[in-house]
């Protein structure tokens, strides 16, 4: 097929990888504009799509908005059969949804209608979900309402959110390729009207963790914001980040948020969470117990 690909992060990478691969023809590839970044902050970084897409031969245009009648006219005269839309980050409006002879189709990181929006990896971690998936969406105006050709079901268990994201991305890459390889064999279904819940974007400021949540919970949280912002503590008014933990019995009635023994061991609410891989501001990840050796934290601290 003819295709537009529209993406930006390290998600839509294989989706892109694997439609080269099945041999279609993406006429251009639709990305974010590079955003400051490199080791000062000043440069220029291309989006992962846009770095790879570029090392393909493929045209990348990095359009502000697709608002404006120019940018639609331009994105109509590339006469694709389909758009292939994975984590593009821009609302795409009805003019370029119609403009493909087959709309626009989308690989959504979650089982549909359960965590529409934004982030629905963490927020699957966050809630306790027990699965979660990846859906190949017919898309419409609203947000993440279309129906469904395809989707692909995993384990949440354990997983943080960089290695399921990693996961989904490469289901839906190939759920995409199955599709696009026979696509009036993947009718759209209708998304069910019951479960529909919205994956809001993750504010920074619920990476900082609140012992007075049941240990559990906190584990999950250290996952969900795993790689990215990365769950953190205070002690010392130094900041550190837990990057992975274990939640265990015991404890309970002790003050959240007390270390009550020797290997960093901290009671939540109902539990104990004990953090195994941290990072100290400004250093390496390391494990808990080599952090503990030259920064101690004595049991009966409170963090």
């Amino acid at each position: 097929m003819r295709i537009i690909f529209m993406g930006t992060p390290a998600f839509a990478v294989p989706t892109l990888e694997a439609l080269v691969g099945a041999g279609h023809e993406v006429v251009a590839a639709y990305s974010q504009p590079p955003r400051p970044g490199g080791r000062r902050g000043r440069e220029l970084v291309p989006s992962p799509v846009q770095a790879r897409a570029e090392t393909l031969g493929i045209a990348v245009r990095t359009p502000v908005s697709l608002k404006g009648a120019e940018e639609q006219a331009a994105f109509a005269a590339l006469n694709a059969d389909v758009a292939v839309v994975a984590a593009y980050g821009l609302i795409l409006p009805r003019a370029v949804l119609a403009a493909p002879r087959l709309g626009c189709l989308n690989v959504h990181g979650s089982l549909l209608p359960r965590w529409r929006g934004a982030a629905p990896v963490q927020r699957a971690i966050l809630a306790g979900d027990a699965e979660t998936g990846v859906g190949i969406m017919q898309m419409e105006a609203g947000l993440d309402t279309g129906p469904v050709r395809l989707e692909g079901r995993t384990s949440v268990d354990g997983k943080t959110t960089g290695a399921l994201t990693d996961e989904l991305a490469a289901m839906g890459a190939a759920l995409m390729v199955r599709v696009l390889g026979d696509i009036d064999a993947y009718p759209p279904v209708a998304q069910p009207e019951d479960g529909v819940t919205y994956a809001a974007k993750i504010d920074k400021a619920e990476a900082r963790i609140a012992f007075d949540r049941p240990a559990v919970e906190v584990e999950r949280l250290v996952r969900a914001m795993n790689p990215a912002p990365g769950a953190w503590l205070e002690v010392a008014g130094e900041r550190v980040k837990v990057l992975a933990a274990i939640a265990d019995d015991g404890f309970d009635g002790t003050p959240p948020g007390t270390v009550v023994g020797s290997a960093l061991e901290i009671a939540c609410s109902s539990g104990v969470l004990i953090p195994t891989y941290v990072q100290r501001a400004g250093r390496g990840v390391t494990s808990a117990e080599e952090m503990l050796r030259g920064f101690p934290i004595p049991a009966g601290t409170r963090l």
